[in-house]
């Protein structure tokens, strides 16, 4: 079975502006630290969440290919070990109240 190489391109003035590209794919991940900046959902594309040690994250894919949407989890168990935080609950909307009312 092959797996996917994610490679992590930062942002030297927000580090909490991380996204993940894959290598052999198109898929591009942007992720959002909730606590420290706001999140407004694109309907066009994925959204996840993970949660660990307290801090919540979003997890929204830039320009999703139907090929690619089966990895975007792998892709965020991917950032948590990379993250040393292997044990990252990914949830499949926001936890936060409030945050998930249908428009």
């Amino acid at each position: 079975m092959d797996h996917n190489v994610y490679l992590l391109a930062t942002d030297p003035k927000n580090p909490c502006r991380d996204i993940i590209h894959s290598r052999d794919t198109r898929l591009k991940v942007r992720v959002f630290c909730l606590a420290e900046e706001r999140f407004s959902a694109d309907p066009n594309e994925i959204q996840l969440f993970g949660y660990v040690n307290g801090k919540l994250y979003a997890f929204e894919t830039i320009n999703i290919a139907a090929d690619d949407a089966l990895d975007v989890v792998s892709a965020i168990q991917w950032y948590a070990d990379y993250m040393d935080e292997p044990d990252m609950e990914i949830l499949p909307e926001d936890p936060r109240p409030g945050e998930n009312i249908a428009m």
